[in-house]
């Protein structure tokens, strides 16, 4: 399974609005003869990339699937179908479908003979690669993960607006990364005019990724013409609103899965207030700078009571910076 949780993560941004999956085969034997992962929309799934590649070998096997296999016929046929065709003995999964009308492989398989058991890394698959195509199908928006980097006194750039660069290079080349796994990367109109950021995916020798998330940029404000998110390095849309729920609705509309939050305190503290942040990860710089806008704009708090409260997932180094990955606590039964 953890092979299968590896196959899933070099999937992730390319699926949407399907999960990014893996599977592993086993022989009879317990020989590892097959393995894949879930192609663009309207491409195989994980288990019939495994199966394909195990072809014979997969007879009286096992397969472990990360995500529980499917038993709805949609661009493809339901998985459940191959996995019996091919004659495995057992499948093992990590996380139960969530979608009502993939939901039910399980009890399929079962049905047919088939030895299953699911919950096998349930909680490394559901915080990995699955985790925002998860919270998409249970709430029906898009999963909001907010990135920024701040110093240690929390400011985002200086007194004049410059920003460049309160992060090492570590951090930011792990941005890069973390916007390439993105279904899109979001900014508002401020943050165009104010850093004409690029917002692409970008290797360490500065060339452009083969995949680039989509860009959008929020607000009503104008932007300029020259701006380098309208060029043709990536698609870009404009959402002519500030409300979060609205620019939500339009990229769900759009099979968005995974939505990078990248703009500057007004858009953030807008998220934030209307509880549609789901997951931060801050680069904390060891500067000071003393002056300058901080992360974080007005965000419905006006005494301590109200705090938005977070958990920490994790604290790593990231170069010189400190990376922190927090959830909120409201979505764990409370505040």
């Amino acid at each position: 399974m953890a092979v299968a949780l590896a196959l899933s993560a070099t999937v992730r941004g390319t699926t949407s609005p399907n999960p990014p999956v893996g599977a592993v085969i086993l022989d009879a034997h317990g020989t590892r003869v097959g393995e894949g992962a879930t192609q663009p929309p309207g491409g195989p799934h994980a288990e019939v990339m495994a199966l394909r590649q195990a072809g014979e070998r997969t007879r009286g096997g096992t397969a472990f699937v990360t995500l529980e296999p499917c038993a709805h016929h949609g661009r493809t046929p339901p998985c459940t179908e191959a996995l019996l065709a091919a004659g495995v003995a057992a499948v093992r999964y990590a996380v139960a479908d969530p979608h009502p009308q993939a939901a039910g492989g399980a009890d399929v398989l079962r049905a047919a003979g088939v030895d299953v058991r699911g919950g096998l890394l349930a909680e490394e698959v559901a915080g990995g690669p699955l985790r925002a195509w998860l919270h998409s199908v249970r709430t029906s928006r898009p999963h909001v993960t907010w990135k920024y980097a701040a110093t240690l006194d929390g400011r985002v750039a200086a007194a004049d607006r410059t920003s460049r660069w309160i992060s090492g290079p570590v951090s930011r080349a792990e941005v890069h990364a973390i916007r390439e796994a993105a279904d899109a990367v979001v900014v508002g109109t401020g943050t165009v005019r104010t850093d004409d950021p690029w917002l692409t995916v970008r290797g360490p020798d500065g060339s452009l990724a083969a995949r680039q998330p989509l860009r959008v940029v929020v607000g009503t404000g104008g932007i300029p013409a020259t701006a380098r998110v309208l060029d043709d390095a990536a698609e870009t849309l404009r959402v002519h609103t500030h409300d979060p729920d609205e620019v939500l609705a339009v990229l769900g509309e759009r099979g968005v899965v995974d939505v990078l939050l990248e703009g500057g305190p007004t858009l953030a503290g807008a998220f934030v207030a209307a509880g549609r942040v789901d997951r931060i990860v801050a680069y904390v710089a060891p500067a000071l700078l003393g002056a300058g806008p901080v992360a974080l704009g007005p965000a419905g708090v006006s005494t301590i009571t109200e705090a938005h409260r977070w958990r920490v997932e994790g604290v790593t180094m990231s170069g010189d910076d400190v990376r922190i990955a927090a959830v909120p606590v409201v979505a764990e039964g409370g505040r």
